[in-house]
């Protein structure tokens, strides 16, 4: 992090809660300025969710849910139906901030992509919600008008008249809404944008490319984002659910229990309008008795006192059936005439003992043809306190139906609203506390360089420019990591300096070790150096010609290179006579020189057996000092192998040794010249050498010549 960019981190930091309650009551003001614009004008538009949208937008997902949530319930307090609606208007928060943070406000046409999304929340889904809360009938409302058009037209019902109306209307009030949202956007640049932004940093500020990799280094199974979205909507599901259940059955039973005193009170009502004692009397003349008509008319106005009073009637309890004394037309539903027989519905089968008795019956709750009723009866008795009849009344419950609809639908809208809030919230608390701290930390960790110092101090100064400082058990795992972490590369450190001190020691002693044999032998001179500093200008010759890839790494070539001073270590088993006789060798002779490789390969393996570990330089010390006399064409000592069954190390140090051996004065022979050995090189490659080594060492020659003098100048005269 720069200076500047720290600078900035601290000033948002600090400013962040008076930022963010300028930012969200800046946005409700433009969603209450808007809606009271459309209402002065008296335009056919809402301009309701501008402030909603447009803070979405350019803070985020948080303050564009907190702007629609509170913007509808601040409007409810004039209007307590926009809180309804709330949910709605966190939806269009969601989307604005999706479609902005995936660059739909960047470019015009990919903006106007975002208005029907926009309207199909607004209006589609809005007007579904007032179809559900309010009923089938076209309202007052804005889109009232083109409402009762469409419907005239004669093409639509009256619920797709209002979806339609309302999505027209929603159309162009979205259009404006994301034209204007679009104009603010494109006057601010990618800077001012970043910083209105609703952040929540509790580390350093990562780049958008920085966040998608954090947000990337996670298990392939879920991540801690998915799991704590799922514990946020399980618990707020589950409440939601005990309390929504809890409040329609409360709701539900209040319902039953209200129509039932009301059935109740109006049966009462009945069984006083109706004389008990001339019950017969009624059966028998109806309309023709006395103020049998004046009955009728009390009871039609009985009826009119509630809409849920479907049916009013009187019945005679006998053993045949139900006896009509009373009973009013209804809505094109005829009623019974005086004295006809009705048959006992089934729902009645349990209370016929006590209607024929006389007695008070529970309430009835039925679902037969004339749909769901509660019908109440209640006794009319004579002058002698006897029931003679039942005063009748059938309240319709479809109304409890669709008043329990609308009440579910409220309440799910309500938690909706609330719900996205708080799981947005919930998401945002957890995503700069949590989540990006630790993938970040993941991220760093992985990123960790341990190849050389410089790396390291620079993967630790990263590690540090993290500055998490959530304030919890984070930024304690964060402290705790940076100082592991720190005391490890201390420690890493250390182990290199005592790594490159053993090592120094480990090559002075194999010199020395190498000095030792070397000084019996009267004319090797510094055969064991020479030969070491070939070998390396081989090998980088062959890498660089990108021969055996594989194999050489910088690990190999330091094997090889440090090892090679051991390649004639067996020597020290062999005689110094021979070691030193002046002429050539007899054959017998030269059979007990040869044996120096077996010998070799013997001393190197005691020591590998001493060493617990597999030290690659032993390795290559061993196939050096066992096989560096081994021939490409299989003619060499001591097992003679062939081709690549020679080790690689061993095929170098073939062509060193030679060469070495070449430009050497000798007791027994003048050094030949320079030319001469190449020569020899040239002719030996194929047969001798391994053809690309021996091309590897004639590239270098140049620097062969320089090794080969730098030593003859330093040899005492």
């Amino acid at each position: 992090m720069t200076e500047q960019q720290e600078s900035r981190f601290i000033k948002l930091t600090k400013r962040l809660p008076a930022y963010g309650v300028l930012f969200v009551a800046g946005g409700i003001a433009i969603n209450l300025i808007g809606a009271h614009i459309a209402t002065a004008l008296h335009l056919p538009l809402f301009l309701d969710s501008i402030g909603t949208i447009l803070i979405g937008a350019i803070g985020g997902y948080l303050p564009g849910v907190i702007v629609g949530f509170l913007s509808n319930l601040i409007n409810s307090l004039y209007d307590p139906t926009n809180a309804y609606y709330a949910f709605l208007s966190v939806l269009l928060a969601v989307c604005a901030a999706y479609f902005a943070e995936h660059g739909y406000f960047d470019r015009w046409w990919k903006a106007l992509l975002t208005v029907f999304p926009f309207s199909l929340i607004g209006g589609g889904v809005g007007s579904l919600l007032t179809y559900l809360i309010y009923g089938f009938d076209i309202g007052e409302g804005i889109s009232a008008s083109l409402s009762y058009r469409i419907l005239n037209s004669g093409y639509m019902s009256v619920f797709w008249a209002q979806l339609s109306s309302d999505m027209i209307i929603d159309l162009a009030d979205k259009l404006i809404t994301v034209i204007i949202v679009y104009i603010v956007m494109r006057f601010l640049s990618e800077y001012t944008r970043d910083l209105l932004h609703f952040h929540g940093w509790r580390q350093s500020p990562l780049t958008l490319d920085e966040r998608r990799k954090a947000d990337r280094n996670y298990s392939s199974e879920v991540s801690l984002r998915s799991k704590i979205l799922m514990m946020i909507v399980i618990a707020t599901f589950f409440i939601a659910g005990v309390t929504t259940g809890i409040s329609f059955m409360l709701y539900h039973r209040s319902t039953i229990s209200e129509h039932t005193q009301m059935g109740q009170g109006v049966a009462k009502l009945i069984a006083t309008v109706v004389d008990g004692d001339r019950i017969d009397e009624y059966i028998a003349l109806g309309e023709e008795a006395e103020d049998y008509t004046l009955i009728e008319e009390e009871l039609e106005r009985i009826r009119m006192t509630s809409d849920d009073i479907l049916f009013i009637y009187s019945y005679k309890i006998t053993d045949d059936g139900c006896v009509v004394v009373f009973d009013l037309d209804t809505d094109g539903v005829p009623g019974g005439d005086p004295g006809e027989l009705v048959e006992f519905d089934d729902s009645f089968t349990p209370y016929l003992d006590d209607l024929l008795a006389g007695k008070t019956i529970e309430p009835i709750v039925s679902n037969e043809k004339f749909g769901w009723l509660l019908t109440l009866y209640e006794p009319i008795k004579n002058s002698q306190g006897e029931t003679t009849a039942y005063a009748c009344v059938d309240i319709s419950m479809q109304e409890v139906t669709l008043h329990e609809i609308s009440f579910m639908t409220k309440v799910l809208s309500l938690f909706l609203g609330f719900f996205i809030m708080i799981v947005t919230i919930g998401l945002w608390l957890a995503e700069y506390n949590l989540i990006l701290p630790i993938n970040t930390m993941a991220l760093a960790a992985n990123r960790f360089a341990y190849n050389n110092e410089e790396e390291r101090e620079d993967s630790v100064d990263g590690f540090k420019m993290l500055k998490i400082h959530t304030g919890d058990e984070i930024e304690n795992l964060y402290q705790s990591f940076t100082m592991t972490i720190e005391e490890t590369v201390q420690y890493i450190a250390d182990i290199q300096k005592q790594s490159e001190v053993i090592n120094k020691m480990q090559n002075g002693l194999i010199l020395v070790l190498a000095d030792m044999v070397e000084s019996r032998d009267k004319c090797t001179g510094d055969h064991v150096r020479k030969t070491a500093a070939y070998c390396r200008i081989i090998l980088n010759q062959l890498r660089k010609d990108g021969e055996f890839k594989e194999e050489l790494t910088d690990e190999f070539i330091e094997d090889v290179v440090n090892s090679a001073p051991l390649h004639d270590i067996g020597k020290i088993k062999v005689s110094d006579v021979i070691l030193n006789k002046p002429g050539r060798l007899t054959d017998e002779e030269f059979e007990e020189m040869k044996k120096h490789t077996l010998a070799g390969n013997e001393i190197i393996q005691q020591a590998m057996e001493l060493v617990s570990t597999d030290a690659g330089y032993l390795r290559e010390a061993k196939n050096l000092a066992t096989y560096h006399h081994e021939k490409w064409n299989g003619k060499g000592y001591p097992m003679g192998l062939s081709g690549e069954e020679i080790p690689l190390s061993a095929r170098v140090m073939a062509v060193a040794d030679v060469f070495d051996a070449l430009v050497s004065q000798r007791s027994y022979k003048k050094p030949f010249t320079f030319e001469e050995a190449i020569k020899i090189i040239e002719e030996g490659s194929g047969s001798h050498f391994d053809p690309r080594v021996a091309t590897a060492f004639l590239e270098v020659q140049d620097e062969a010549r320089e090794i080969a003098e730098s030593f003859t100048k330093n040899m005492p005269i």
